[in-house]
């Protein structure tokens, strides 16, 4: 029988703070973004974590140990002196349903969004909750945000989270050998920046003259979806939005300058840079906002001309934040979970 919490996602978003305090913005949330679009979309709701029976999950497991640095950002965007830290970052496991009977050998990374300096891994609880209920394995890490450390910390934590799956994938009962990447907002341009760059150095030559074809192919992203994130920073429209603000846009203050004033780290942080004929099958799922995946008819291009699976799905100009509330949610879900069962295992 299912068991209901109510407990919507106004969620821990709970942060401790003993012997090494660090900044934390939490201004984007469950709680006050459906304040703001149930305004526009009357039918929006809160989805409900809904466990079926059996079910488990691992809540804040650590996975790795990440320095804190040591020029934080304030909520204004300056930067304030700190001592050096350390802390812990830690990651939550959704395990399949036991009445699931298929995906049961695919692992699902989920990105949180939140302009890369805000959010919390448990906004994609109800997410990873319905995938679960499909027969995936979810791993949802919490990363560094730059209130707290500037790119590229935050890739270098989900990579190490990747690794960490790897490594403990037996003790942790967690297939290792099928993971996907999946992100929303500034989570997505992380899921699609780790997949193409992972996929990419694979196929580098130092990197292949060390590796058996199988231990590179157990190595590779198998799939990437990415929900309205931008995939290119230097295309026109993106430039247009995310460049806006100057120095003080979100981009910009986790890229450590503006457009003007950090174009190598801006072209080096775009998904599209490390696009290759090894780029796992991508699904961009898109609110029908197209500033929020500029880039994506470059990864079309380049997918489709490596027959490479790609598909599309979008929404009728919906919130942007969708995969948070419903019926978008389960609406999502079963478009990822489409897209995943479309593919040779």
């Amino acid at each position: 029988m299912n068991k209901t919490i109510s407990t919507v996602l106004c969620l821990l978003t709970s942060f401790c703070c003993y012997a090494n305090p660090y900044w934390v913005d939490d201004s984007y949330n469950v709680a006050s973004r459906f304040a703001k679009y149930q305004q526009q979309d009357p039918n929006l709701s809160l989805p409900l974590l809904q466990f079926q029976a059996g079910q488990v999950i691992k809540p804040d497991v650590r996975y790795r140990q990440a320095i804190v640095s040591d020029k934080q950002q304030s909520a204004s965007g300056d930067k304030q002196l700190q001592p050096s830290l350390t802390r812990d970052l830690h990651l939550d496991i959704f395990y399949p349903s036991v009445s699931a009977k298929s995906n049961q050998h695919k692992t699902l990374v989920l990105i949180h969004g939140g302009g890369w300096r805000s959010g919390n891994k448990s906004h994609l609880w109800p997410m990873a909750n319905l995938l679960a209920q499909r027969g995936y394995t979810l791993v949802i890490p919490e990363y560094r945000l730059s209130v707290e450390a500037p790119y590229p910390a935050a890739i270098n934590d989900i990579k190490a989270a990747i690794q960490w799956i790897r490594q403990q994938a037996q003790t942790q009962h967690i297939p290792s050998d099928n993971i996907s990447l999946l992100g929303g907002s500034s989570g997505g341009h992380l899921a699609a920046l780790i997949a193409y760059q992972i996929n990419h150095d694979l196929s580098l030559p130092e990197n292949q003259a060390h590796e058996t074809a199988t231990q590179q192919h157990t190595k590779r992203i198998a799939a990437v979806i990415d929900l309205d994130g931008v995939l290119d920073f230097t295309d026109p429209l993106a430039l247009k939005y995310e460049n806006r603000k100057g120095d003080k846009s979100a981009a910009a203050l986790w890229l450590g300058g503006s457009w003007q004033q950090s174009q190598e780290i801006w072209q080096q942080a775009s998904p599209t840079t490390y696009l290759s004929p090894q780029s796992p099958p991508s699904l961009i799922i898109s609110s029908g906002q197209a500033r929020f995946t500029a880039g994506k008819q470059r990864v079309k291009h380049h997918l489709t001309q490596h027959n490479i699976p790609y598909q599309y799905h979008e929404f009728d100009q919906v919130i942007h934040t969708f995969w948070l509330f419903e019926p978008y949610l389960s609406q999502s879900v079963k478009t990822i979970d489409n897209f995943l069962q479309s593919l040779a295992p």
